[in-house]
């Protein structure tokens, strides 16, 4: 049986777009739940309506940080809450970016649209510790500039000299004079040195495998090539049968799954 929610109470709100708001919940009682690191989720319940598998956008101490788009009842609770709301935590769940074996190698991390959040912990993990790995180099593609998250950090990243931050939407407004097109436009450049490259990716599934693919053209070895996939989960541990992905879990065996694991069960239609 499943261990019931933890109470996490909502002390910090911020909006990141039209219809995606962060939110910093922090343990209303003790005992806080076990730490979560990079690339893990949390089942997050809003009650009374059901609960989310969301990935964690950031930690501090004891807090834990979401990054919620609002499309469904549950979410759209949960995108409600107001700072002194209380909401459940169930968690941590689900495997790990692969920071530590970044020591020495050249990271590019690829995100699209709301995949930023679940790669925001890696990075910056990488930037805490900045001589753990060579250059880093973050690539992230929207819409449109306005549905972009974390356009505060993204210009902060770019001007720290840290990190190299490449940005791209598929339709410009007004006022906006970077890059247009797909992500995987922004590469030229960014993998120099591919036998020493890692990277992870986190979006809609077919930019991953574009993305996949454009790294194994230039070089980057498949066990190198990190995604996090975000399927159907439901229970968090591999009960329901809902994100199952051939002999896998999503849920238990991934999140963040090695591109020559996940990719051929990505090929076979059925599954």
């Amino acid at each position: 049986m499943a261990e019931p929610p933890l109470p996490f109470r909502v002390t910090d709100k911020r909006r990141e777009t039209a219809d995606t708001w962060t939110l910093r919940l922090e343990p209303r009682d003790a005992p806080a739940a076990a730490p979560f690191a990079a690339g893990q989720f949390a089942m997050v319940y809003a009650f009374g309506v059901g609960d989310a598998p969301i990935s964690v956008s950031g930690t501090d101490g004891d807090a834990v940080l979401h990054t919620v788009r609002a499309v469904g009842a549950v979410t759209r609770a949960i995108c409600a809450a107001e700072p002194g709301d209380v909401l459940g935590i169930r968690g941590p769940f689900g495997t790990t970016w692969p920071v530590d074996a970044a020591a020495g190698r050249d990271v590019v991390l690829v995100a699209g649209g709301i995949g930023l959040p679940p790669l925001r912990p890696a990075l910056r993990a990488l930037l805490a510790d900045r001589g753990r790995a060579g250059s880093v180099t973050l690539l992230y593609g929207g819409r449109t500039p306005e549905e972009l998250v974390f356009r505060d950090e993204l210009a902060a990243w770019s001007g720290g000299g840290d990190v190299r931050v490449r940005v791209t939407v598929d339709a410009p407004t007004a006022g906006w004079d970077g890059s247009v097109g797909v992500v995987t436009k922004l590469l030229r450049g960014a993998v120099p040195d591919p036998a020493r490259t890692m990277a992870m990716m986190c979006g809609p599934e077919v930019m991953m495998r574009f993305t996949a693919e454009a790294l194994l053209a230039r070089g980057v070895p498949p066990e190198a090539i990190w995604w996090s996939v975000e399927r159907s989960m439901a229970c968090g541990e591999g009960h329901c049968g809902h994100c199952q992905l051939g002999p896998l879990f999503v849920c238990k065996d991934g999140p963040v799954l090695r591109h020559d694991v996940v990719e051929p069960l990505l090929r076979v239609a059925e599954l």
